[in-house]
């Protein structure tokens, strides 16, 4: 199975890139399933359903978020009808929507997805670690399921690399999302499960992660709150990792850094 994991979409430009040259994607990589990471397409902040319908138009299957997920208020009604659509696996069991589901591809394949955010440097939630495992009791890799993907969203490298180990050999795929730079590590580990501490951001790299750098370099220099940051929009980079995976095993042959566009060397 060939797998497109496209990380952090960043306002416009991000939103732009992706539903451009994703379709030819699909087509050109003869893709099975395509997940990206939408908390940050609206603006910057979080997501609305008419971007999920876009999304899901231009070929996006899946949907993951994080903690900017409810920061556009239309989401949280909408997030109950598209199981689409993720939020972290360990929020509270109250919280509207679904933190995993499983896809079944054309080709009858079955795939799951966990969406977990971690909690170094972040909100207080449950354990990510616990939250995985739980997911992870109910299905297993090469029987129930074909091919299992964990979007860690975190800003720690090392909560990220720690649950890749912790996943490692259970999933086919380990890929972080949230700090919107993407990092030069990506590898498959000892027991078969595909790793890149972060994917990258969809958007403007002309930038302060994705947001107008004028604002933000001055928020550090001050260190006063400033005009609300807004998405830079330059052209726009398409950046995200493809996991290649054994039919059988479930477990991962390869993983592939994506950079299309903008101003990073292309990949």
């Amino acid at each position: 199975m060939r797998i497109l994991f496209i990380g952090d979409v960043v306002g416009r430009s991000g939103r732009a890139i992706v539903i451009e040259r994703l379709p030819g994607l699909i087509t050109d990589w003869k893709l099975d399933f395509v997940v990206v990471n939408g908390e940050n397409a609206a603006a910057g902040f979080g997501i609305t359903a008419k971007i999920c319908a876009e999304f899901h138009q231009a070929g996006i299957d899946c949907i993951t978020t994080g903690n900017h997920a409810w920061d556009q208020r239309d989401i949280i009604p909408y997030i109950s009808q598209d199981k689409r659509l993720l939020r972290p696996v360990n929020f509270p069991p109250s919280t509207p929507g679904w933190g995993v589901n499983l896809f079944e591809t054309a080709r009858g394949q079955k795939i799951v997805v966990i969406n977990a955010m971690c909690r170094l440097f972040m909100d207080a939630l449950d354990c990510p670690f616990r939250g995985v495992d739980a997911e992870l009791a109910k299905y297993q890799l090469g029987r129930t399921a074909n091919f299992i993907l964990v979007d860690v969203h975190g800003e720690a490298t090392s909560e990220k690399q720690s649950m890749g180990h912790h996943c490692d050999g259970r999933v086919s795929a380990v890929l972080g999302s949230h700090s919107h730079v993407p990092t030069a590590d990506s590898w498959v580990l000892p027991g078969g499960t595909a790793y890149q501490t972060d994917v990258g951001m969809c958007g403007d790299y002309d930038s302060v992660i994705g947001m107008k750098k004028e604002g933000a370099v001055q928020r550090f220099i001050r260190k006063m709150p400033g005009e609300r940051l807004a998405p830079a929009e330059g052209e726009g980079t398409l950046c995200g990792a493809i996991v290649e995976s054994d039919d059988k095993s479930g477990l991962a042959r390869s993983v592939t850094p994506v950079r299309i566009g903008g101003r990073l060397p292309p990949a």
